[in-house]
């Protein structure tokens, strides 16, 4: 290599080969250097080579694969009304609708100079509406696997006319059981296309499967595998069940954070834990599978204006979520998958920014730590968080059994007399006087056993008449 060459955060877009309005829409980003990814990932999609990139997240992949893909569309474009002049020629597959949607507001941005159409489908809201604009002609379509196999079995989209595929975050969509409905995909395109593969990290089963669809593809991997971004702080603290809410409380305030995402590992613990910083009185939306679409949306959408305090969410929000300016991520519970560790923490530390990842570990995480210092090839330090103040705790058993041994050895201290109490319990105890005269009904329960006295506190059995069981 020349020692005299630029290195990849040096490299402005303008000495791309792209097109002035892409270049001017860039510009009006506000981005004019590359990220590495981008320095070398660009170049050869626009010369048409089909490419596996691997980068850290947060490292701007999503340009990486948008702005060639626009570049090598634009011979396509046209003012044309008619729907049969804007067939679907590039696809964006995503994991999530999230990401779907995150997506497609970049290739938006990027293609406002242009006359070429976008659109984004995704389950969980009505399909009309997505219809409607996919009859009228799209050049660009980022979906979910799922919704889209939806438009196709309905016959409101063609791919027959598709030259670009992107797999945005592959392995995720392996993770999640879409291996079978991206095969299903995959044979409605043709067979002479250009595939782009994008993630974060690389799995044996995204390998295989980049075999099976990509053509010569060429790796591009611009930090260590499963890598952790150098610019986020990270802390691992140890601490019981019962003190991680006060300690996410105490953290921000200590690091005066204005804003946080919270990780969990379940719906039902999102949603209780917002609950319960909601009482904590802080700002708390929740972002997890069984919210409807409309509702993670508008969670998400407060988060990113600010208005939302605490964002707690399950690993729906550990992929390609780019969320600007996010000082920090709390790992409330410690990812049961090592991978998703780096990905939740890739929320934060974004383009070169700074940022705070701070993991609450149990004891009975310690296997799971172990398999995060595995994957990232690094020790960590467990350290003990140290809380302000002590919180009165509720009694231990042995407490309690030794308090109640105490209260056995004071004396005790006589009871007020009660102006309206019973003569008859103020009486003191009496024997009861035995009475050789038994009751009328009793002698024949008596005589019932020989050689053995019978309580009269015990009634005699009941006569049963033959007929329904009983002795004649």
């Amino acid at each position: 290599m020349n020692p005299e060459a630029p290195t990849a955060e040096t490299i402005r877009f303008d000495t791309l080969p792209l097109d002035p309005k892409l270049l001017r829409a860039v510009a009006d980003s506000g981005y004019l250097s590359m990220t590495p990814i981008q320095a070398k990932a660009i170049p050869l999609v626009i010369d048409g080579r089909d490419v596996m990139g691997a980068a850290q997240t947060g490292t701007g992949k999503t340009a990486a694969f948008t702005l060639p893909l626009l570049q090598r569309m634009l011979k396509h474009e046209n003012p044309s009304t008619s729907p049969a002049r804007h067939p679907v020629r590039a696809l964006v597959l995503t994991p999530t609708r999230e990401l779907a949607v995150q997506v497609a507001e970049n290739v938006a941005k990027y293609a406002k100079q242009t006359q070429l159409r976008s659109l984004v489908v995704f389950g969980g809201v009505d399909m009309k509406p997505q219809t409607a604009e996919l009859k009228a002609g799209v050049e660009v379509l980022i979906a979910t696997p799922g919704r889209l196999l939806d438009h196709i079995e309905a016959k409101n989209c063609a791919l027959h006319q598709v030259e670009y595929v992107v797999l945005d975050e592959a392995d995720r969509m392996l993770d999640i059981g879409f291996l079978p409905d991206l095969q299903r995909i995959l044979s409605y395109l043709p067979k002479q296309r250009q595939t782009l593969l994008f993630s974060a990290t690389f799995s044996p089963e995204i390998r295989r499967l980049a075999q099976s669809y990509l053509q010569d593809p060429v790796t591009v991997e611009v930090a260590a595998r499963n890598a952790t971004a150098s610019t986020v702080e990270q802390h691992f603290f140890s601490v019981s069940d019962d003190d991680k809410r006060r300690a996410v409380r105490q953290a921000l305030r200590d690091r005066q954070l204005s804003q946080a995402l919270v990780f969990v590992n379940s719906k039902l613990g999102a949603a209780r834990l917002a609950r319960s910083f909601e009482r904590d009185g802080l700002k708390t939306a929740a972002l997890h599978g069984d919210k409807s679409q409309d509702e993670r949306l508008k969670s998400l959408a407060a988060f990113k204006a600010g208005e939302v305090e605490l964002l707690v969410a399950t690993d729906v929000a550990a992929r390609g979520l780019d969320i600007a300016d996010l000082p920090a991520v709390f790992n409330f519970d410690v990812p049961f998958n090592a991978e998703d560790y780096v990905h939740r923490i890739g929320r934060t530390g974004r383009a070169g920014a700074s940022g705070l990842a701070i993991t609450l570990v149990t004891r009975d995480d310690t296997r799971l730590v172990s398999d995060i210092e595995k994957l990232i090839k690094k020790k960590l330090e467990i350290e003990p968080f140290e809380f302000e103040d002590e919180r009165p705790r509720r009694p231990r058993r042995e407490s309690r059994e030794r308090d109640e041994a105490l209260d056995e050895r004071r004396p005790s201290r006589p009871l007020p007399a009660s102006a309206s109490a019973d003569p008859f319990f103020d009486r003191p105890y009496e024997e009861p006087v035995a009475s050789d005269a038994a009751p009328a009904a009793e002698p024949a329960a008596r005589s019932a056993t020989p050689g053995r006295a019978l309580s009269p506190n015990i009634r005699p059995k009941k006569k049963v008449a033959s007929l329904l069981g009983g002795k004649a």
